[in-house]
């Protein structure tokens, strides 16, 4: 395959030191993030990610109605009849199951693997989104006339053009994606080269062009997964794809300098330009160094405490909207001691809360069953009090997250 599959790390420069930087940068959040908000804190990066990569592909759903959702228990989700909103919670679950899957370093650049994120994708979506569109948003026809569907977690059978680019024939396909397996297996990648690697595998694998359609989703994934793979242990507290989405125009330009053929005989070896490649990689970089330095401000512990102590004094006096724009209940003063304690000490049984805080159980019982009935804790019975990320809080615990 006359593809060179990523760069050396002497063909960056300086770049080198900026990868060095890009992890110091991700293990300082790892360690700086409170165990509390963790797991919540992941869970809303996936809606980041979700509300940002199908911005990319033209879904214009609001974020305050993908938290909306999330207000919904499962049975009430199952029923969402809007389609951009079906699009964004499909593709939700398929982060989930992707982290789920990501089990073992070996299966990320495997076959099997993409395919599966490609039909965790669609599978389960009405037949309506898997309609191939053209450029000009016509169904596109197959050669017997028929309506050109998605097979989820298939490759296409059919020609496609992307732009000015043409992607591999169908025919090829299975060659290609082959090569790709094996060029990118993480087990034979070591250190920062990791990261170079991550940038050419986002842009081969949009180059390559698979599956029908879906492609710059699948990609995204596969990405974040590799991402995870490749040594940064707060992969998951800040996400790339959220700084793809943020600059559209800038991502879509850097894969096209990668899309480049070879420009003469000091562009590299293969049909690709090494110089695109090296743009890509360099932006690559660039994004995730802003996005890990954007969460790390974010997450921050003081500047964290001093927003919930803004949050929870506006809603003890009744100033605060819901997402949906309604008033929020009053929420006694209470809370903010409760969540305040839960974050820096992680999950504590209900007396033990009550009597660090000094206060009666009858004064404390309502507070907590008004804060689990919104989501900012989770109160299970016979379990520990643990803090959670209510839909009601997100803007304003994490200003100009969207």
């Amino acid at each position: 395959m006359n593809i060179i599959p990523f760069l050396q790390s002497n063909q960056l420069g300086e770049y080198e030191d900026k990868l060095v930087d890009l992890y110091m940068a991700d293990a300082a959040l790892n360690q700086t993030i409170p165990d509390s908000i963790r797991s919540s804190t992941e869970w809303l990066l996936r809606l980041v990610n979700c509300f940002y990569s199908n911005r990319i592909e033209g879904n214009s759903t609001h974020p305050k109605d993908l938290l909306k959702t999330q207000e919904k228990d499962r049975s009430q989700a199952d029923e969402v009849s809007d389609d951009s909103l079906m699009e964004l919670l499909a593709h939700l679950e398929a982060q989930i199951k992707a982290k789920e899957a990501t089990s073992a370093i070996t299966n990320v650049s495997s076959q099997g693997f993409i395919k599966g994120l490609h039909k965790s994708f669609y599978q389960g979506l009405p037949e309506s989104f898997l309609i191939v569109k053209d450029k000009n948003g016509n169904v596109a026809f197959d050669a017997e006339n028929k309506p050109l569907l998605v097979k989820p977690g298939e490759y296409r059978s059919n020609p496609v053009q992307i732009g000015v680019h043409v992607p591999p024939a169908s025919e090829e396909l299975n060659q290609y994606m082959g090569w790709f397996e094996s060029s990118f297996d993480p087990e034979k990648i070591h250190g920062t080269t990791r990261v170079v690697a991550a940038a050419a595998l986002h842009h081969r694998l949009a180059w390559i062009h698979p599956f029908q359609d879906g492609n710059g989703r699948v990609a995204r994934l596969l990405t974040d997964c590799y991402m995870r793979c490749a040594g940064f242990g707060g992969y998951g507290l800040w996400s790339i794809t959220r700084g793809f989405g943020r600059n559209t125009s800038a991502y879509y330009a850097a894969l096209a300098q990668a899309d480049k053929p070879r420009q003469g005989s000091n562009d590299g070896r293969g049909v690709l330009s090494d110089a695109g490649l090296i743009y890509f990689t360099k932006y690559f970089i660039d994004t995730a160094l802003d996005q890990v330095e954007y969460f790390s401000g974010l997450l921050e512990p003081r500047k964290l405490g001093i927003r919930v102590d803004y949050y929870f004094e506006m809603r003890a006096k009744g100033g605060l909207p819901s997402s949906s724009g309604e008033s929020l209940p009053l929420l006694k003063i209470a809370a903010r001691d409760i969540y305040r304690l839960l974050l820096e000490k992680g999950g504590m049984s209900r007396g033990a809360i009550i009597q660090h805080l000094g206060k009666g159980e009858q004064t404390l019982r309502p507070v907590f069953k008004q804060m689990e009935s919104e989501g900012l804790i989770s109160a299970k019975p016979k379990h520990d009090v643990e803090l959670k990320l209510s839909t009601t809080a997100v803007e304003f615990l994490f200003p100009q997250l969207w």
